[in-house]
This record gives C-alpha cells, sequence and structure tokens, in this order.
C-alpha cells in the first residue's frame, strides 16, 4: 500500500478540478494545468479531494500509484503558489542579464550564450549574480534551471560556475607544489 497515493490531493479555496476521460484539469488563481493519467490508476473527484487509487492489484498499477497522486499534488501547488529556482553564479567575469525573452549569460566563453526563455517560465536577475526562475509547473521550472545550469556547472576546485541556492559543492584539495 502506498502511504503517499493513500491521501487524497486537498483543493484549497479557489481551485477547481475537472475530470473528463483520462485527462485532469486543475484551474487556480495562477493559471490552468492539466495531465493525463496512465491505465494503471483511476480518479475520482470527492468532497475532501482528488482521490487516486490504483486499477488493479498488480505491481505496475501500484508503482504508478503514488506518483500520480504526487503530480496531481504539483499541479494543485502549481497553480496556487508556483514554483522558484534560484541559480547562482560563481567567477570572476561571470553574470547574467535579461534583455526582453532572451538571457544573455557571460560565462568565461569566447562568446556570450543567449537563452531563449520558453513560455510559462518567468525569468528574473535581481543582480548580475542571481537568476530567479519561477512559473506553475514544476518540471518546465526545473528544466529550465538545469538547462541554464548545465552551461558552466560548479567545479570542484574553486566553485566557480552556475549553481542552485543552496546546493553544496564538494570541494577538493588543489595540486601541491
Amino acid at each position: 500500500m502506498s502511504r503517499i497515493g493513500k491521501r487524497p490531493v486537498a483543493l484549497p479555496d479557489g481551485v477547481t478540478a475537472e475530470i473528463s476521460g483520462r485527462d485532469l484539469s486543475v484551474k487556480g488563481p495562477k493559471g490552468t494545468l492539466s495531465m493525463t493519467f496512465v491505465d494503471e490508476v483511476r480518479f475520482s473527484l470527492e468532497d475532501e479531494g482528488i482521490l487516486v487509487t490504483p486499477a488493479n492489484d498488480t505491481k505496475k498499477a501500484r508503482s504508478h500509484w503514488g506518483m500520480q497522486r504526487t503530480l496531481v499534488a504539483n499541479l494543485v501547488e502549481g497553480v496556487t503558489e508556483g514554483y522558484t529556482k534560484v541559480l547562482e553564479i560563481n567567477g570572476v567575469g561571470y553574470r547574467a542579464q535579461l534583455q526582453g525573452k532572451t538571457l544573455k549569460l557571460q560565462l568565461g566563453f569566447s562568446h556570450d550564450v543567449d537563452y531563449d526563455i520558453p513560455e510559462g517560465i518567468e525569468v528574473k536577475t535581481p543582480d548580475q549574480t542571481t537568476i530567479e526562475i519561477s512559473g506553475i509547473d514544476k518540471q518546465k521550472v526545473g528544466q529550465v534551471a538545469a538547462e541554464i545550469r548545465k552551461w558552466r556547472k560548479p567545479e570542484p576546485y574553486k566553485g566557480k560556475g552556475i549553481k542552485y541556492r543552496g546546493e553544496y559543492i564538494f570541494r577538493k584539495e588543489g595540486k601541491k607544489k
């Protein structure tokens, strides 16, 4: 039995859910998100919220149960509060600035890196070494943050590069003379 899957996903005030076939659509103050359920789970709209249950007693159905419930919870949290990831840039001459719908990164290459911001994602640069990525879709926010970070991952000797706020960089000792 899935401990996560057993709990219904509560719908806060101002959030409505609509089920049509295998599709679930959640509408809230920040926007609308939808997802398609896998065949191994069943879902229903109850008084206490959205209830996800396995369709049968197979191993595959039980393994999808908790994950599908978590995806529904992410939809509800996204349309009510949204998600934010913060990236920090460390390094001499490394900086970021926002120009319209393009993020211009200077990361020590011979050229600037221009990253086009996708629809549904909002990017802010409070200062030259901080990038705030926010949106209602958790997967999209994480994907954009990962794509920006991959341009210059933090290296272990000096810690230069782009890292998530709060990420621990394992530091190595340099070469001895």
